[in-house]
């Protein structure tokens, strides 16, 4: 069992704890074998990645992986109310998957052996996008049964969109 440890000083939204229980939960029992605890702090320590929501951190010699969540980068407190709106709106998806991409991060570098070191980052996203449709659809049952048959219609607009924004950036670079 993961155990969740809560060190940031700023008060956390209401059921943050539950919420990452819940995704763990729902992720499947041998990603997370080797994960020993989950801390959420105000903000990462190592002023190289202290730009970043979360950090995985590999297990090093008798110390088990653990993960690092920094509550400033999801919730940011020194802006004005009206920017912290937004970001307040959107904390449960953004916790759901800053932890999920975590778990793919310590699932790709420790129980995955065939990915090399340059498939990583596209094989990460794509964990963390599966996961995060999946868990969706668990929890909104109607309504992702409801647009289940929109799905692939949507999903090729927004390839469309895509290919056309890669297109007028080309056109602006050249």
């Amino acid at each position: 069992m993961v155990k969740i440890e809560n060190l940031a000083r700023a008060k956390l939204p209401r059921s943050t704890v539950e919420r990452i229980e819940t995704i763990l939960r729902h992720m499947p029992r041998e990603h997370l074998r080797g994960i020993e605890r989950i801390r959420l702090v105000d903000r990462i320590a190592d002023p190289r990645w202290s730009k970043l929501p979360g950090l995985y951190h590999p297990r090093q010699g008798a110390q088990p992986a653990w993960l690092e969540i920094a509550i400033d980068q999801l919730l940011p407190r020194d802006q004005p109310f009206w920017k912290r709106i937004l970001p307040r709106l959107a904390f449960k998806n953004n916790l759901a998957a800053t932890v999920i991409s975590l778990i793919g991060q310590h699932y790709y570098l420790t129980l995955r052996h065939s990915v090399k070191r340059h498939q990583l980052e596209p094989a990460i996203r794509r964990y963390t996008e599966e996961h995060l449709r999946a868990l969706h659809e668990r929890e909104h049952r109607l309504r992702a049964r409801l647009f289940k048959p929109l799905q692939p219609v949507l999903e090729r607009w927004a390839r469309a969109l895509a290919r056309r924004a890669k297109q007028t950036e080309r056109r602006a670079a050249s």
